[in-house]
């Protein structure tokens, strides 16, 4: 595969050449209008030359209206890709009013496709908004998922030459890219929570990510500037099942905490009555104490007192 190296074509002041083609136009129309005017006079006989110069005028007039094609605006952060006969001539990228070969004839593979800019490339940092497709995460889960890639054309002759289209090309790309990464990496973190997450782990998923898109687009000279996930679900077939899965680990993980705080308050209340000699508990009375502070503490309700009057033996 032969490839395009980018070029930049130094194109012509526009204005001095605007100045140059209407002088040759004016000339032009005048000799063929003084051609024919004294070709045809009455005082002055058929001269062959005069009938030349008719000619050359016409030809100097037509000439300096195909120079009109020639004059091209460029933006900032615009470029304009010409070929000369099939070959590639060169870029034209810096700003402002140029002329070029009127025979170059500028080339956008997105403008068959719709794009905005016609037959200029934009050089502006872009956005690329990819649509929600689903996917499996490392552990076989469907997700459903989408990515916002910033980018721009890095190369124009690249862009141009190397792909069909570099719009459709980036987005599909984009598409196998979010494919290969998500396979990677588990929606959620594990239980240990010692690996990366597509959920948890946002900063350094949208590194990989960059690279890996990177990789695939540098054939279409776009460099990506940023990729980040932008919407990030379970699939709706699985999607209630993971709630109760997410809410049954959030309630074991409160009841745990709450376990190990009363076990703790316990402790500090039977050191406490024993230290400060406020009451002498046998083991079965300990016991007792034991159950009903736990299950106050607990307890999903608030707990209702019961006085007890009487004695437990």
């Amino acid at each position: 595969m032969n490839e395009v190296k980018e070029k930049e074509l130094k194109g012509l002041n526009g204005w001095l050449m605007l100045i140059a083609v209407f002088g040759a136009l004016i000339v032009g129309i005048a000799m063929l209008v003084m051609g024919f005017m004294l070709a045809g006079g009455d005082e002055v006989p058929e001269n062959p030359g005069f009938f030349a110069m008719s000619a050359v005028g016409a030809v100097i007039a037509f000439v300096s209206v195909f120079c009109f094609i020639g004059f091209k605006v460029v933006a900032p952060n615009e470029a304009i890709v010409f070929t000369l006969f099939g070959k590639y001539h060169g870029t034209l990228k810096k700003d402002g009013f140029y002329f070029v070969n009127p025979f170059c004839t500028a080339v956008n593979p997105a403008a068959a496709f719709g794009g905005r800019m016609g037959k200029k490339l934009s050089l502006k940092a872009m956005t690329l908004n990819n649509d929600k497709q689903k996917v499996n995460d490392e552990e076989g889960n469907p997700i459903e998922i989408s990515v916002v890639v910033i980018w721009k054309i890095r190369d124009t002759s690249k862009a141009v030459f190397a792909v069909d289209n570099y719009v459709t090309f980036i987005s599909t790309q984009c598409d196998s890219a979010i494919r290969q990464v998500a396979r990677q990496y588990p929606y959620d973190v594990s239980e240990n929570g010692d690996e990366k997450s597509l959920r948890g782990s946002s900063q350094e998923i949208a590194e990989v990510l960059k690279a890996e898109l990177q990789s695939r687009v540098n054939t279409a000279g776009i460099e990506i500037l940023d990729a980040r996930i932008n919407n990030l679900a379970y699939a709706p077939e699985i999607a209630a099942a993971m709630l109760q899965r997410q809410q049954a680990a959030a309630i074991i993980a409160a009841r745990q905490k709450i376990v190990d705080g009363a076990v703790s308050m316990v402790d500090m209340a039977l050191k406490k009555l024993s230290d400060n000699n406020i009451v002498e508990l046998d083991d079965e009375r300990k016991a007792a104490m034991v159950s009903n502070l736990l299950v106050v503490l607990c307890g999903n309700r608030d707990a209702q007192p019961i006085v007890n009057s009487g004695s437990i033996y």
